[in-house]
């Protein structure tokens, strides 16, 4: 289905022809409301036409709240359940029932494990004995990491980091001309333009040449940019496409746990990574939000393995007829180079068991000794993270965070800003993107640690989706991590305090806003 609308590209007004949701779309989100609503309906009429249901009703709605406190999630994310589950009733525990859970199914569960034993074997001992010399703080950090995610260390890898999508964009298409065995790309967001078509024709022409090509995007997040029946059109091409966790319609995980990962792998050699998805906005050919400022990483060498991996396994999970070897894509070449990586996935259960990303930040955060700087799109942290923030900021270290100007999501905004003042007072530096959207997620500490890659500081982010980052440290690289964030710094405004002026109206807002982010 296409609509047309009028877009600002470069400061002129052009028509273009879009995807709007397709029915296969409005057919599975008619059927979750259609399910959530006939539900709860039918539990009410049994309430109120049988009394003795009643009494279970209100049993349910104590035990559920018992379980919700009991739960190991973060108490900021229990809150709003907990508000619906005891002002609300019956409403409040079906929808917990339904959309509570980050975990796998039972079947994807089954089909993962099989998946997640081919991880590519290495012994870290080398490299963490040569980290613990320099640091062994930091190499505890790297320990836990590799642990957390099961993933490893390397050195031996050449890493070079884009300051925009446009510099992405064209060291891809480069790359993408010399893959030679295959590609392997994975995306939350893929739209039809000047970036994904230049791109398709690649992989088209590579496919015609015996190269393996496997696409894998996000079923939800390409809701509104690409038809519903897309992974058939590339198929058409030769292209291996599958979408991720494909809409079906049921009320539960389906909506939460999304692949947010943005992955490329060209022969097992090149990887990129970062906050790009595969759509003008990103390479500042369409404007819808001012200029768009987001980064990427280009990784040549050991270091690529475990993208490798992580495509593999959201590819296998999703494409229930694949029987892939890993060890047949896996790489032993390597790049002489300083410094050290660790490219890490993080997602729901039984994957990982704790929130990888989160707890590496965390990390960063607790150990510094002189400054932390941080950009991210959204800023809707829980009380740990803020407390981390806060304490950073309190025992004297320099915490910068750098969000936009220009909001994407305007509730997602107000969010964001919520979180300002508290911050301020503690003495963390706020600045906001004054051209437009920032949407890189970067987190660098004292010239020596950094995490680039998809991992906002939001619930979704840090608690539902797929995610993929890269741990650095002591690289070259840091340096250009460092330059690009003082100069986006230079085009940010500095957030003071008498800039959020509220009346007690907007308070309460904010508030109500706080309370419920966790949902977002």
């Amino acid at each position: 289905m296409k609509k047309k609308i009028i877009i600002n590209e470069y400061n002129k007004h052009k028509e273009r022809e879009i995807n709007y949701i397709p029915f296969r779309y409005i057919l599975a989100i008619f059927l979750v409301v259609l399910e959530t609503v006939g539900v709860i309906a039918v539990m009410t009429l049994l309430t109120m036409y049988i009394p003795y249901f009643y009494f279970a009703v209100v049993l349910t709605q104590f035990g559920v709240s018992i379980a919700i406190i009991n739960r190991k999630d973060n108490p900021d994310y229990k809150l709003p359940w907990l508000f619906f589950n005891m002002l609300v009733p019956i409403v409040g525990f079906m929808l917990y029932f339904m959309f509570y859970s980050r975990k796998l199914t039972k079947k994807q569960s089954k089909r993962i494990k099989n998946l997640v034993k081919q991880q590519m074997e290495k012994d870290d001992t080398k490299e963490i004995t040569e980290v613990s010399q320099d640091s062994e703080i930091i190499a505890s950090q790297a320990v836990f990491l590799n642990k957390l995610s099961e993933s490893h260390i390397y050195g031996n890898t050449d890493i070079r980091y884009y300051t925009l999508g446009e510099e992405l964009f064209a060291a891809m298409v480069e790359d993408l001309r010399k893959a030679e065995k295959f590609i392997f790309m994975e995306y939350f967001i893929i739209e039809e333009g000047l970036f994904w078509n230049t791109i398709l024709e690649i992989l088209k022409e590579k496919v015609k040449n015996g190269v393996e090509v496997r696409v894998v995007y996000d079923d939800i997040g390409c809701m509104m940019t690409l038809p519903g029946n897309y992974h058939k059109q590339l198929k058409k091409f030769g292209i291996k496409a599958v979408p991720f966790s494909r809409l079906r319609g049921q009320a539960n995980n389906e909506f939460n746990n999304r692949s947010h990962r943005k992955i490329t792998v060209i022969d097992g050699k090149i990887g990129f990574t970062g906050g790009v998805n595969i759509a003008d906005e990103y390479i500042n050919k369409v404007k819808k939000f001012g200029h768009w400022k987001d980064v990427g990483l280009r990784l040549e060498g050991e270091a690529v393995n475990e993208l490798t991996r992580l495509f593999l396994i959201d590819y296998g999970l999703n494409d229930t007829k694949s029987n892939d070897n890993f060890m047949n894509f896996y790489n032993t070449e390597f790049h002489e180079q300083a410094g050290y990586c660790i490219p890490f996935g993080d997602g729901p259960k039984p994957i990982f068991e704790k929130q990888v990303a989160k707890t590496a930040i965390l990390n960063m955060l607790n150990q510094a000794k002189r400054y932390v700087y941080i950009t991210t799109p959204y800023l809707i942290i829980d009380n740990e993270l803020l407390q981390a923030l806060e304490n950073a900021a309190i025992r004297g270290i320099d915490v910068r965070i750098i969000t936009p100007h220009i909001p994407d999501k305007k509730l997602v905004f107000l969010m964001t800003r919520s979180n300002y003042t508290c911050l301020m007072n503690a003495g963390v530096e706020i600045y906001e993107y004054e051209k437009g959207f920032i949407h890189a997620k970067t987190y660098l500490s004292d010239d020596e640690t950094a995490i680039v890659g998809t991992i906002n500081l939001d619930y979704r982010s840090l608690v539902h989706h797929f995610e993929n980052g890269v741990w650095i440290y002591k690289h070259k690289v840091i340096e250009d991590i460092k330059n690009d964030f003082l100069c986006t710094q230079e085009k940010s405004i500095k957030f003071e305090k008498n800039m959020l002026k509220e009346n007690l109206f907007q308070r309460f807002i904010r508030a109500m806003v706080k309370v419920f982010s966790p949902l977002f």
